[in-house]
Order: C-alpha cells, then structure tokens, then sequence
C-alpha cells in the first residue's frame, strides 16, 4: 500500500461524463484527491484527469471497470489503496437507464439496470468498508425521485433505484458510527441522451415549485455537503428536484 496521503481521497464511479464529472470537479475544487472510474467513456475520463492534473498534480487516479463483472469491484479499491494508501468517500455513481415497457422487458435488461444501480454500489460499498472505517468516511449513493415516485416504462429501472435507497438506509443502521451513508436524489438536472419532447420537459417543469430544471453542480453540491459538512447525517436522502415530488 502507498503511504497514506494528507489530502482526503473519493472514488467517483461514472465520473467521466454528466453528474459525475462535474461532481469529480466539484470534489476536487474542495480538496479532495480523485479516482476517476469509468466504464467505456476512456477519451472523457482522460480529458477531465489532465483538466485536475494540471490543476493539482498527483491528484487523480482513472480506474477502468466493467461495474457488473463482481470480481472487478475489489479490484478497484485494491489498486485505489496501492496507489493513495486511504479512502474517505464513495459515490455510486454511475448508472444506466433506458425503458422497459411492460411486456417487452427481458432478463437482459432486468440485469443490465439492476448491476448498476444497486448490485454494483452494494459489492463496491462492501470492499470499500475498512478503508472507509478507518478514514471514519462516508458513501453518497445517487438515486432518483422516480425511487418513491414512479415513471411510466421505466419499472424495472425505477425498482433498481427503489433497492439503492434502501440500501443507502440499511448501510447507514449496519456502519454507524464508523462510516456515513446517504444519497441524492436528482429530478430534472440533465434530460437522458435520447431526450424526451420538448414539450414533455416544459410540463414537468411546470409542475415543479421552482419552475426551472437544475443543474449537475446542484447534485455536485449535496454531495459535497454529505460527505464534508453533514457530519450527523446519515441514512438520509437528499431530494434535489426544485419541490418536483410535492406536486402532484
């Protein structure tokens, strides 16, 4: 193991792109030393590692994993500790999402939604406890407002979230006081790649109290306030979604 460094360490899955890279820079601008996981997004995870580098020399680390392939995720914190020599955060990033209409799902996509929003956080959660123990650190697991409310199409995707927040509630009774685990839960802060109608997100919008979709460094904020500022916050889920789940 690497001697252990001052500065306090994350690892960041699905850091490359979107959510995780701005939270990757958020976490940065606030101290902290970087790994970098990523999954087939190689060009972005490189260019966001040399953007940090030159900001902070020796402060990034790009771990490369397929998160559904198990045997990878202890991997992961092994050659994290190699190379830092501790772990203070976790956040559980990365995620898929895509429809699954009733009647057409298949075993297929059941596994792909379930391995990275709920299997991949627990295994990787579980390999990273006694470092995260011994740092008295904390993981921030990103869920979604549709884990207590429901998007028509997206059940299985929805009930993989639904299973990461209680996760996030059963990890933080299980690791206290050691360890801290809470979670995020974005609304409308970025539309999918495959975005919905224009006029779909201008009424979602208009449900929504603050009347204005949020950005990822909203999400990037919560997050550094639970793993820095919230030091008696755990088991908790942060909705950042301008009120949306208030409306009806």
């Amino acid at each position: 193991m690497s001697p252990r460094r001052d500065r306090p360490v994350a690892l960041i899955t699905g850091a490359g792109r979107r959510v995780g890279a701005v939270t990757a820079r958020t976490l940065h601008a606030a101290g902290y030393d970087l790994a970098l996981h990523y999954r087939h997004s190689a060009d972005d995870a490189r260019a966001l590692a040399d953007e940090l580098e030159r900001q902070r020399g020796g402060s990034t680390l790009l771990l490369q994993a397929e998160l559904a392939e198990l045997p990878a995720l202890p991997a992961l914190i092994e050659q994290l500790l190699a190379y830092y020599g501790r772990l203070d955060a976790l956040v559980n990033n990365a995620s898929a999402f895509f429809p699954t209409p009733l009647g057409t799902a298949t075993p297929q996509q059941w596994n792909a939604l379930f391995a990275s929003n709920a299997q991949a956080p627990f295994f990787l959660s579980q390999a990273a406890i006694p470092a995260l123990r011994e740092a008295r650190g904390g993981i921030v697991n990103m869920i979604d407002i549709y884990a207590e409310r429901p998007l028509a199409e997206h059940a299985v995707y929805c009930m993989a979230k639904a299973a990461l927040a209680a996760m996030t509630r059963s990890l933080a009774l299980e690791l206290g006081p050691e360890i801290r685990v809470n979670g995020v839960a974005p609304g409308a802060v970025l539309w999918p790649s495959d975005s919905k109608p224009y006029a779909d997100q201008q009424a979602m919008l208009a449900r929504t109290p603050l009347q204005h979709a949020g950005t990822p460094d909203d999400v990037a904020g919560a997050v550094l306030w639970l793993l820095r500022d919230a030091r008696y916050v755990t088991g908790q889920i942060i909705r950042v979604d301008g009120g949306r789940t208030l409306s009806v």
